[in-house]
């Protein structure tokens, strides 16, 4: 099924595509400085909890999804070292910035190549991957099950998804306060920032209207993965994800 990724309900799978594409491409250049000021640095603890579950060795060839500026991609090049990274976004405009990171030298000496790709359809051969990573990525995709079901489709045997994005705090008073800050405080810090107010009052809606982390669990499981554990961040704002692929 298709949705609009800010209501979680049925609607062409276009609509929620040139949407993310024309609110990504326009602010990409001040991503960065959103996500720290927004997260209050929280990102980086985020970051780092993701390496530390992801299950990645120094021969692995690594798929990053939703790559955007380059975040994930340059922490597993610096974290677990593999052999090459594919990074791949949606938005050529957010891959750009994330190239001008590389020639600086931020995957320290890693290969990394970088493509647009639209993870709803990959276009990388069967068993291909070792690891696919991915932060801040499915909330975003009109077809969720397609796209877990293609990153499934390029993992090799055994191999892992390891998926960072934003949840459901369990605690109710948590998830009032933070209900509160994604219609507020988010539209503001994006607006001052980017210039972009309505595209994080989208935003915002995106991840209110996101599975919480059972059911993005569920999804998973559902794309054929097993043994799917997560772990929370900041009291559940966000959650680290990870799936195997089946050996055989």
């Amino acid at each position: 099924m298709s949705i609009d990724t800010a209501t979680g309900k049925e609607a062409p799978a276009d609509v929620s595509s040139a949407r993310v594409k024309e609110i990504f491409s326009a602010i990409a250049k001040k991503y960065e400085r959103f996500n720290a000021v927004s997260s209050f640095g929280a990102y980086k603890a985020w970051l780092a909890g993701m390496m530390r579950q992801a299950p990645i060795g120094p021969d692995a060839d690594v798929l990053d999804i939703a790559g955007g500026t380059g975040d994930v991609t340059f922490s597993v090049a610096r974290a677990k070292r593999p052999a090459h990274i594919q990074c791949t976004d949606l938005v050529n405009e957010m891959l750009d910035v994330a190239r001008m990171h590389y020639a600086d030298g931020k995957a320290e000496g890693v290969p990394v190549d970088f493509e647009v790709v639209d993870a709803q359809d990959i276009p990388y051969a069967d068993a291909s991957y070792d690891a696919v990573t991915m932060a801040y990525g499915i909330r975003n995709m009109p077809e969720r099950d397609r796209a877990l079901a293609e990153m499934f489709r390029v993992l090799k045997p055994g191999g892992s998804l390891v998926c960072l994005e934003f949840s459901t705090p369990p605690n109710r008073v948590w998830r009032a306060l933070y209900g509160f800050y994604l219609k507020h405080l988010i539209p503001f810090w994006g607006g001052l920032i980017t210039g972009d107010r309505e595209g994080f009052v989208y935003l915002a809606h995106s991840i209110k209207a996101f599975p919480d982390q059972q059911g993005l669990a569920a999804m998973m499981e559902k794309a054929g993965f097993k043994d799917v554990t997560w772990k929370n961040y900041t009291g559940g704002i966000a959650a680290v994800h990870v799936a195997r692929k089946p050996a055989r």
